[in-house]
């Protein structure tokens, strides 16, 4: 079978493994990693992903919001994390149209990344119950529009999915789409 986007593909899913190894690295070898002592080293076999798939990996039109509120975000222990409720995600996986809402730092007026707490259909069953993140780079425009590239390959599983001792972020419930997200960071399980 030959296509004419297998290279492309193929580079992109080299740069995601790569980026996976690296993070598989720093979590079996560093004091920082949020995974239990006892497993790392030897022990780690690696985080659990989804194969790279570029059809996860959309165009998004960003409307930042006129009036930005601030939002008490809870977290994993009960406690109330303050979040700027910056901007809307428009964008489209397999013909259907999605969106998220994009957070930042209550204290900057004025941002160039995002931080995308999100639930899908695949929450709780193959991936962290509680929800993943990803981090979306705004890109802005000289007409003052924005745009940004989900990669939904890069969503990850927050700390608290590898240990009870951290205070995690919940996506709020705008922020959960109907769609399963095969994509990005899987439930860790250990051996």
């Amino acid at each position: 079978m030959t296509n004419q986007h297998q290279p492309i593909d193929s580079e992109y899913a080299n740069e995601v493994n790569a980026f996976r190894q690296e993070k598989d690295r720093f979590f079996a070898t560093t004091q920082q990693s949020p995974i239990p002592r006892e497993e790392r080293g030897d022990k780690f076999g690696g985080l659990n992903y989804y194969p790279p798939d570029p059809a996860y990996r959309v165009a998004a039109e960003v409307t930042p919001f006129e009036h930005p509120d601030v939002i008490e975000m809870a977290t994993s222990t009960g406690d109330i994390r303050p979040q700027l409720r910056y901007a809307e995600l428009r964008f489209t996986i397999g013909g259907e149209k999605l969106r998220l809402v994009g957070f930042t730092d209550p204290d900057v007026s004025h941002t160039h990344e995002l931080f995308v707490p999100f639930r899908d259909a695949t929450s709780g069953h193959e991936t962290y119950g509680a929800g993943r993140y990803l981090e979306i780079e705004l890109e802005h425009h000289a007409d003052n529009s924005h745009t940004a590239t989900i990669d939904f390959n890069l969503a990850y599983s927050p700390y608290c999915a590898y240990s009870p001792y951290y205070n995690c972020p919940i996506p709020p419930a705008e922020n959960t789409l109907p769609v399963a997200i095969t994509a990005g960071e899987r439930n860790y399980s250990e051996h």
